[in-house]
């Protein structure tokens, strides 16, 4: 998994924090396109509560002690990380907007559609938030609709619907704060649920329809896909931390001994469960252990995941896509680890669902750790920075090479007019010979003229 001959400059670092962990992943794309992961780093998060930052100094330590764990494996330093950003806060809305172009004749170019995008992005927003994400749905040029890329059409009046994500100054300025106080630098930051279905979905689940349910320890991520492109987000504001809490409430137990209750025999469907075991949890100081039904078990966590499904669900119609995705539900995150959870999602929802785990796009050989709903995130993180990083790399060997065809033309167009210069004054020497000998025959006939007019006046005057 290690490649010691791979330089740092072609890594990327992808920072996922998390309610429950903080992973750290370092990795590169081999010459098969797939990404070969050189570092994780995993830890436990406490200073994260439903995906936003509520403890500075925890973080920091749970991020420092990440990114060692990734440097370690990696055997080499690293400087910028890309981060992922969620949390009950993250909102989105729909606009529409218009360019006008005033050169009839020319074609609608890449810096039309960019203009378009960046007047999104001076939106008035409510006090405190920041857009995140500028999507483009489809455009319309001069009343022709549902165009997916305008670039090369010919048309005066350019116009788009827009997906716009937007999320509070406060927790992204938290997460800098964070990452900074660890001796990073922030190379930029993702809407984790978008890393998410990078790392999961394939582009037929995304063109046919999907609805991506990223379930996570303090939060739900919903997305929702249609021809290629993100048509929904949503964040439910509780996750598998929840289910965990009801666990310890109903079954009267401590956090600890729920989290593994869930984890070792959780069941998201109690009619799945068929022997009905008796789960035993050792007292405290010399009092008689507790015994807990597995059925019991699941029927409480049924409860809580039936309600996010309600949650989902209702998003989905929200949404305006109920009876378009084609492809059903795909569930990814820790939640998704529950039994059975797939097959209480197609009951409750009517989908067609599966689970998604994050190995698409990795390089044969990954570790098996990878292997898990619960990296979809920090694998989608690290796809979208090499993505980045590609598209950057192919923009400067674009500059490159421009600047080198303009180097060209202008040493052509130098030797050009160099050339043009030594044949007019190879021209003008030749014409400023002709005219000395041309004036210098004129001069002579002149002579010989005047010599010959002197003669012949001259001689009878001395005949008589």
């Amino acid at each position: 998994m290690n490649d010691k001959t791979q330089t740092p400059k072609n890594l990327a670092v992808a920072l996922d924090i998390g309610t429950t962990k903080v992973v750290a992943l370092a990795g590169y794309v081999n010459e098969y396109e797939k990404i070969e992961i050189l570092g994780i780093g995993t830890v436990k998060s406490e200073g994260v509560t439903r995906g936003v930052v509520s403890n500075i100094d925890r973080t920091v330590r749970a991020i420092k002690e990440s990114i060692e764990m990734a440097e370690q494996a990696a055997q080499c330093k690293f400087e910028k990380v890309h981060v992922g950003i969620a949390g009950q806060h993250i909102k989105s809305i729909h606009h529409h907007g218009l360019l006008v172009r005033h050169d009839h004749n020319s074609e609608i170019s890449e810096d039309d559609v960019n203009k378009l995008i960046k007047d999104m992005y001076k939106l008035v927003l409510p006090p405190g938030d920041k857009i995140l994400h500028v999507i483009p749905q489809e455009y319309t040029v001069d009343n022709e609709q549902d165009i997916v890329d305008p670039i090369g059409m010919s048309g005066v009046r350019l116009e788009a619907n827009f997906h716009i994500i937007t999320g509070q100054i406060s927790a992204s300025r938290n997460i800098l704060k964070c990452v900074e106080k660890a001796d990073l630098d922030v190379a930029d930051i993702t809407l984790e649920p978008i890393a998410s279905a990078s790392s999961v979905l394939s582009d037929e689940e995304k063109e046919a329809g999907v609805a991506l349910v990223d379930i996570g320890g303090g939060t739900t991520d919903i997305t929702i896909f249609k021809d290629g492109i993100i048509r929904h987000t949503a964040v439910i504001p509780f996750g598998g931390n929840v289910v965990t809490s009801d666990i310890r409430e109903g079954c009267t137990v401590m956090n600890d001994q729920a989290e593994k209750l869930k984890v070792k025999f959780g069941s998201a469907m109690a009619s799945e469960i068929y022997d009905n075991r008796i789960i035993t949890i050792p007292g405290f100081k010399g009092r008689d252990p507790k015994e807990i039904s597995e059925k019991n078990l699941a029927r409480i966590i049924e409860a809580r995941v039936e309600e996010v499904f309600d949650y989902v669900l209702w998003e989905i119609r929200r949404s305006g896509y109920e009876n378009k995705l084609i492809a059903g539900i795909v569930l990814t995150g820790g939640g998704s680890l529950l039994r059975h959870i797939d097959l209480l999602s197609e009951y409750h929802t009517g989908m067609h669902t599966r689970v998604g785990k994050p190995v698409e796009h990795l390089a044969h050989g990954y570790s098996a750790q990878l292997d898990s709903p619960v990296y979809a995130t920090s694998v989608g993180l690290l796809k979208n920075a090499l993505d980045n990083l590609s598209l950057n790399y192919d923009d400067l060997m674009e500059e490159e090479n421009r600047k080198i065809e303009e180097a060209r033309l202008a040493a052509e167009e130098a030797a050009r007019l160099e050339a043009s210069s030594r044949a007019s004054n190879e021209e003008s020497d030749e014409e400023k010979i002709d005219y000395n000998l041309k004036k210098k025959g004129t001069g002579v006939f002149n002579k010989l003229f005047s010599f010959t007019k002197e003669f012949f006046e001259a001689s009878p005057d001395s005949e008589f």
